[in-house]
């Protein structure tokens, strides 16, 4: 009985601490929506001082680079900061993200020197997956700052990553004429907020200094129980990237450049429901920790909400004015694909309620499921892409999204009732908690 009094107290004490969560999202939606708006900035430098072609290779890079970093970054963010009942120590997800980092950065090394694509175009990757290599460090540190719902912190790094990445990645472009230098830039960008921003500012929410912890049973355990999740976010991104894969294959890259630029206006309601997901995930945890379902079916009410809406909206300007708004964003040339346009919003939509069911069922710390349902999904999309895309190129690619997002949001349904019906005992292990309780 006092081990459960002790741990519920954990959680109490963290509730009593806490932010109004209008303040905590409010904070998540300023810096979520500065930084989306950033990298948007970065595709229309390019589309405007650059060409079809770079950013297409821009697209490649990220679609090649990401996959791989969500796998081995574990999404020990969404670990971190939905560990409600202190499982684990932070210096263990800092020093399983730094063998996380140079693991991705290995598996990136090899793929460019397998794949068959220019010397700059491999080059273009290899950069990239520095830039997220540097991501990937911030990122860990953004899950302790959410864990404490400072999301007032984490607004603060993106902003400033999300400013330099435009200025860097615009200067490199205009001066030098090649992707290539702009990346550089970009890197020593982000290399700069993380050193003078981010570990700072982790140091003093810990109270003390920022450094690994190298127990490598601690490391183990850990990267047992996130392994699920970033295998899940692996196929998340696959999800999204494959379709950009059969693209450059059968399209080549200015097309890719096209469906790229068009994709990435689905980030604008996606920017609103990850943030508010992100800075109600803490909550949620602390919800489901305590069974207080009601307030947790409350909270994901207002998320699931809150995507329909900007779904319904972003299919009506779309169908409405789509080739206007390509027009006036990016060329005239983009204009042309307003059929495209009008099917990947429509994917949009679903994908914005899909995603706030996701956070609460990682909230609920359904994990292992997850990897079943998200292979399903990406097997989905692999079909759908190789039957669509072929033939009838970017209408093919909106269509094949439609149908992977639907897969998804069915997937996603269920399972989120299935880790209601059958709440999770601690994924974390209350036996580890039980122990370091006896310690103490």
């Amino acid at each position: 009985m006092s081990q459960s009094v002790g741990a519920h107290s954990w959680v109490h004490e963290r509730r009593a601490h806490a932010l109004p969560l209008g303040q905590v999202a409010s904070w998540g939606l300023f810096g979520s929506f500065t930084y989306a708006a950033c990298q948007w900035a970065m595709l229309v430098v390019l589309a405007k001082l650059g060409s079809t072609e770079m950013l297409g290779q821009f697209a490649l890079g990220f679609a090649i680079a990401a996959p791989v970093f969500l796998l081995t970054s574990l999404s020990l963010r969404e670990v971190l900061s939905t560990d409600a009942r202190d499982a684990h120590a932070f210096g263990d997800y800092l020093a399983l993200r730094v063998i996380g980092v140079f693991a991705g950065l290995l598996a990136i090394g090899a793929v460019t020197c397998v794949v068959g694509y220019r010397w700059e175009t491999k080059l273009v990757i290899l950069l990239v997956g520095g830039v997220k290599a540097i991501e990937a460090v911030s990122d860990v540190l953004y899950g302790l700052m959410q864990k404490h719902e400072r999301m007032d912190l984490i607004a603060g790094s993106i902003v400033l990553r999300g400013l330099l990445s435009v200025v860097a990645l615009g200067a490199g472009v205009y001066l030098s004429g090649s992707l290539v230098w702009g990346l550089v830039l970009v890197s020593a960008a982000w290399a700069v907020v993380l050193i003078t921003y981010d570990f700072p500012r982790g140091a003093r929410l810990l109270e003390s200094n920022v450094r690994p912890r190298w127990t490598r049973a601690d490391l183990a355990r850990l990267a047992w129980l996130s392994l699920p999740l970033g295998i899940t976010a692996m196929m998340i991104s696959l999800r999204a990237t494959i379709p950009r894969y059969f693209v450059e294959r059968y399209r080549g890259e200015q097309e890719l450049g096209v469906f790229v630029a068009m994709a990435y206006l689905m980030i604008v309601g996606g920017t609103a429901v990850n943030a508010l997901g992100q800075s109600a995930s803490a909550r949620l945890a602390t919800y489901y920790a305590e069974g207080d379902r009601a307030s947790a079916r409350h909270l994901l009410s207002g998320l699931v909400g809150v995507g329909l809406v900007l779904g319904a909206v972003g299919v009506a300007v779309a169908f409405l004015w789509g080739g206007e708004v390509l027009t006036v964003l990016y060329r005239p040339e983009y204009a042309e694909h307003v059929e495209a346009f009008v099917l990947i919003m429509g994917a949009a939509a679903i994908s914005y309620v899909a995603s706030a069911l996701g956070f609460a069922v990682t909230a609920a710390r359904c994990f292992r499921a997850q990897t079943v349902l998200f292979a399903g999904v990406t097997a989905v999309a692999l079909l759908a892409c190789a039957t669509l895309i072929p033939g009838r190129g970017l209408v093919g690619a909106g269509q094949a999204s439609v149908v992977t997002w639907i897969a998804n949001l069915l997937g996603i349904g269920a399972l989120h009732l299935y880790a209601l019906r059958h709440p999770t005992k601690s994924v974390t292990g209350d036996r580890h908690l039980d122990a370091r309780e006896a310690e103490q």
